[in-house]
């Protein structure tokens, strides 16, 4: 009973596509009553259809739209930020605008969702939960992904200091950190077997993710059967940081 969601409104970014889309559909499937933020308007409108939920057109990055959305944003009880980018290079090759690009997103976007729905939630008397979808790239070096794993680990350094400040009001700010998850695109990319074999190596349960191995856990910490779990993040990687 307490794993459910009833009565529970949660906002999600990124939910349009990929793990996102999964994380929104299993919060549905739980019965929360969802806020969907994207650029999309054909794919959210879709999910305004599917689902029953809110839907706004708002680019996270940009901080005027994002406290313009939240005028007139009715009350809160969870957040997922989920949105993010990844730009791969060599350390030999990467470029300031990419890393800038990618901290922008993954990062200062999250933290400024974070603060809006804090603010929200305290402003109605809520005690609720944030949800940050991290990586195991922020607790293990990878290949190419310099930007990414600075930016996942700025992710989870940032829970923490949430969960610190926010927790004495009542909020609860938690990551989880998948390690590579099989949304469409993750699948084409990861086709080539010396590029998957290594990694699924690597894994002792032997296999990658699917986006409802992610969506689980996620729900799992925004509901009351996590009421006393604050600050943590939650390797969804089938053992990979375990060595």
């Amino acid at each position: 009973m307490n794993f459910e969601l009833q009565n529970q409104r949660i906002l999600v970014t990124g939910a349009t596509s990929g793990i996102g889309l999964d994380i929104a559909r299993t919060l549905a499937e739980l019965g929360a009553d969802l806020v969907l933020l994207g650029r999309n308007r054909d794919r959210l409108d879709d999910l305004q259809h599917e689902l029953g939920a809110r839907t706004l057109i708002v680019d996270i990055t940009d901080e005027a739209a994002v406290s313009k959305a939240f005028i007139e944003m009715p009350a809160l009880d969870g957040l997922v930020n989920c949105a993010g980018i990844s730009i791969l290079d060599s350390v030999l090759d990467v470029g300031a605008e990419d890393l800038e690009r990618i901290m922008a997103t993954n990062v200062t976007a999250s933290a400024v969702m974070a603060r809006e729905t804090a603010r929200n939630m305290l402003e109605h008397g809520r005690q609720g939960s944030i949800v940050n979808v991290s990586s195991q790239a922020a607790m293990a070096a990878l290949p190419d992904h310099l930007g990414y794993c600075a930016s996942k680990a700025a992710m989870d350094a940032m829970t923490r200091v949430l969960c610190l400040e926010l927790g004495p009001k009542g909020i609860r700010v938690n990551s989880v950190n998948p390690t590579v998850t099989l949304t469409p695109m993750a699948e084409r990319a990861w086709s080539d077997p010396a590029k998957r074999d290594p990694m699924l190596a690597a894994i002792p349960l032997g296999r990658f993710a699917t986006p409802r191995d992610v969506a689980l856990p996620v729900a799992f910490l925004l509901s009351r059967a996590a009421s006393m779990v604050s600050g943590t993040c939650l390797p969804v990687d089938g053992g990979f940081t375990s060595h």
